[in-house]
């Protein structure tokens, strides 16, 4: 099971489609390979023959209302222009849902390679920094797009159990956050 559709039924419970999917407005679903996160937004995969996700060159400035990327943003060399790219397409009060393995729950482990995914360029944290292969989402958030306001990041680890440092962990183990584009006036 791919780890959007793991953390569904949690979503749901949380009024997360009510607040942040609508599916009347356009969305783009980054990185969705076989997981998307439902039919009507546009999927955006490498796998599928589309883009780069750091820069999306061919998505004109101000496209969607919503955008979606689930465990993408930790394959990236430079994920700072790729948020800044993501909140570029989005149209201002626009909301960014950016979901990435959590260090701790996922990788049992502070040093790259991934034990699990040896595409990973970077580990990630809720906050701490930890050069050079631990970055703090909300700092890289913050850093990237400083007048975005940070919605919510919170830990996703629902259904998790720690099996051992070298068993893949089952249920969820990320970090998710959802950041809305500013509205200037």
């Amino acid at each position: 099971m791919g780890e959007v559709a793991k953390a569904k039924a949690r979503r749901e419970r949380e009024g997360f489609f009510a607040k942040y999917v609508d599916l009347t407005r356009p969305g783009i679903d980054i990185g969705c390979g076989d997981d998307p996160l439902n039919a009507v937004f546009r999927r955006y995969d490498r796998k599928s023959g589309d883009g780069d996700a750091t820069h999306l060159r061919e998505i004109p400035d101000e496209s969607f209302h919503q955008l979606f990327s689930s465990h993408l943003l930790e394959h990236l060399d430079d994920p700072w222009t790729a948020l800044h790219n993501w909140m570029r397409v989005l149209v201002p009060g626009g909301f960014a849902t950016i979901v990435v393995p959590h260090r701790e729950l996922y990788e049992k482990r502070a040093r790259l390679p991934s034990r699990w995914n040896g595409e990973h360029k970077h580990f990630y944290l809720p906050d701490d920094h930890e050069p050079p292969d631990t970055l703090g989402l909300r700092r890289v958030i913050r850093e990237a797009i400083p007048q975005a306001e940070v919605v919510y990041l919170k830990v996703c680890d629902e259904g998790w159990q720690d099996l051992g440092p070298d068993v893949h962990s089952c249920g969820e183990y990320s970090i998710e956050a959802v950041v809305r584009k500013p509205v200037i006036s």
